[in-house]
Formats: structure tokens, C-alpha cells, sequence
């Protein structure tokens, strides 16, 4: 049986052509199913016109069951905590933009996470596996109805949520393709955004394949030892290699690369630290995210005002590329970068 929301829209018409239904059955169905949010079968052939040559092969369509929502007194972030058929939970977080009534939607691609980061709570969660096409993509039709009922609308998306994206790959492409189908999700390519620790073969594939979706490199550190205390696993794979490929992203897109950097108090945000990015990017065309950690144990902690303002000072002699700080937030309600680990 089929899921419209479990491939890609390309997979999706292979199907059909097999089933002798037309690219615009195709069409009709994700329009009523991922669009409209319409689960009532006879409503695709009877509102939308899909042919019961491809309907009859459709069973009926799961859901994510939604246990909690949780909004911060402090910036009106959100974080969703839904469970699974098997019973595990996952969270995903809704980020209110600049523009007003508009929000993004921080996706989760895995439950739990196998990177190790060791400043990340979804990393001690204990259940393991990676997300269906259709669970990554249920998240966001279920966001997309709360922010509609509030009036809000839902112009993007990060997968930034739970796990590394680039371990679910194939699922999580499939997902960014249906959220900026025309025909389905409607959310602009340059609106979608796939992060990584810096899975290198993944990020060449990423960049052969020419998606049109922005890319984020997490480096946790500049420097190998660094890195291995702090993103243990991503660091079997040296630093160097991660920017060279990040290299190749950038001059294959004609664009800079986005490279994240959680900035922990007297870990990783001294002056030598800001040496060794300059030394590490070269003239790679970047743009350095700053992030704050947020650990809830204690164990990390961001830079203090002087920290920072000597590290993006550091920076400007060091690097001399662009630098923003991202702002992270939800900290009250645990919706922050890193402390996603399905408490609700």
C-alpha cells in the first residue's frame, strides 16, 4: 500500500505510472493530503477528482499522536512532543519569525541522536531509530494546523530538531522534496534548511546531487582534539576533511556555507580558538553562526558578554568573513538547541 506523504513527489509519480495513473492524479492527491491536510478518502475523489486507479492502492494514513504543547513565557517558542506507533517520543519546535505571523518549523529526523555530542541532551536519550518519510513530514502538517488556527502561517523549515539528518538521508531529501513541492508543502527550497555535524561523504553526495535546500555544518571545534572531547563521533572523521568538503559545497553552489559553532564558556571560544577557524576555513566563502550551548545539567555554559566580545573580535582578525549569533530559544521549556529529549 501506499503513503503520498512516504517518498519523494518523483517516487510518488513512479508509483503511479506503475498503477496507470497520471502525474495529474499525482498532483490532485498530494494537493488534497499534504496541502489541504484532507484524511477523509472519499473527499480525493470527490473534491479533488483522484482516481480510484490510484486511491484503491492507498491504505489508510497514520498520524503522530500529539501529547503535549508547551509554549515559553519568555519569546512564544513552542515545542511539540509527539509519540510514535511504537511508543517512542520525539519533539519539534515551532519558531516564531521576524515577519509578522510567520513561523518556521524545526523538524526532528531521528529519535534520539548516535553523534555523542556531549553537550546535547537528545545525544543521552536511550531509544534509537530513524524517522519514516511520512513521520518527518506529519510533523509539519500538524504544526502547519495549529499555526493556522492561530492565524500564523508556516514559511519554512529547519531539520535541526532530534538526530542528524544526514544519517536518515534518503527520508529526510524525500521529506525537504515534498515540503517544497508545489503541490504539496509549497515552502520555498531557499526556506528549507539540513543541518550536520559533517558527515563527509554525505555532504558530497548532498552537493553532486544539486538540491537546492541550504546546508549547515556544525563544527563544535576547529581543531581535532577539541572536537573529539566535545562531538566525539563526528570527530572520527578529521576536521580538515569536514571543511574541505565544505569547501567543495560552497563552490559548487557559488555561495558561502553556513558553518554552525555552539559557543561554550572556556571551552572553545578564546582567541586561539578564533586562530584556528581562520586557519581551518582559509578563503572558503562562510558564514559563521554563533549559537549559545544551553545544557540543562549545568556541566556547559555559554560565553559571558566579555567572552563573546572578545571571541567576535578575535574572529574579525582571524576569519574576517561574516558572523552572525543566532539566537536559540525556548530555553524555559527546554525547546533550545540541544536540550530537545522527548520530556515534553
Amino acid at each position: 500500500m501506499i503513503d503520498p506523504r512516504d517518498q519523494s513527489p518523483a517516487e510518488l509519480h513512479r508509483l503511479a505510472a506503475n498503477l496507470g495513473a497520471d502525474d495529474a492524479a499525482v498532483r490532485k492527491l498530494l494537493t488534497a493530503v499534504v496541502t489541504r491536510g484532507e484524511f477523509d478518502r472519499r473527499a480525493w475523489g470527490e473534491r479533488f477528482g483522484v482516481t480510484r486507479r490510484l486511491t484503491d492502492h492507498i491504505g489508510d494514513l497514520p498520524r503522530l499522536r500529539l501529547e503535549t504543547t508547551v509554549t515559553s513565557a519568555v519569546d512564544g517558542f513552542q515545542k511539540l512532543k509527539f509519540i510514535t506507533a511504537d511508543g517512542l517520543a520525539l519533539e519539534t519546535v515551532i519558531i516564531p519569525l521576524h515577519k509578522e505571523g510567520a513561523v518556521s518549523v524545526c523538524l526532528s529526523s531521528q529519535v534520539g541522536c548516535a553523534m555523542g555530542c556531549v553537550f546535547c541532551a537528545t545525544a543521552r536519550m536511550t531509544s534509537r531509530r530513524n524517522l519514516a518519510t511520512w513521520e518527518i513530514i506529519d510533523q509539519w502538517m500538524q504544526v502547519r494546523a495549529i499555526a493556522q488556527a492561530s492565524g500564523k502561517r508556516v514559511t519554512g523549515a529547519v531539520f535541526m530538531g532530534m538526530g542528524e539528518p544526514f544519517l536518515n538521508y534518503d527520508r529526510v531529501i524525500a521529506a525537504a522534496e515534498l515540503l517544497r513541492c508545489p503541490y504539496a508543502g509549497q515552502t520555498a527550497g531557499s526556506a528549507i534548511t539540513i543541518s550536520t555535524v559533517g558527515l563527509v561523504p554525505e555532504i558530497d553526495r548532498y552537493t553532486n546531487e544539486r538540491h537546492p535546500f541550504r546546508l549547515s555544518i556544525s563544527l563544535g571545534a576547529a581543531t581535532d582534539e577539541k572536537r573529539a572531547r566535545l562531538v566525539p563521533v563526528a570527530a572520527r572523521t578529521r576536521v580538515a576533511d569536514v571543511m574541505a568538503a565544505a569547501r567543495r559545497h560552497a563552490l559548487a553552489r557559488r555561495d558561502r556555507v553556513m558553518l554552525s559553532y555552539v559557543c561554550i564558556s572556556g571551552e572553545n571560544v578564546s582567541e586561539e580558538d578564533a586562530r584556528a577557524l581562520g586557519e581551518l576555513v582559509g578563503d572558503t566563502p562562510v558564514r559563521l553562526d554563533l549559537i549559545d550551548v544551553t545544557d540543562p545539567t549545568g556541566r556547559f555554559s555559554p560565553p559571558t558578554p566579555e567572552e563573546l566580545r572578545a571571541f567576535r573580535d578575535a574572529l574579525t582578525t582571524h576569519l574576517g568573513q561574516p558572523v552572525v549569533r543566532r539566537y536559540s530559544g525556548g530555553k524555559d521549556i527546554q525547546a533550545a538547541c540541544g536540550t530537545l529529549a522527548g520530556t515534553g
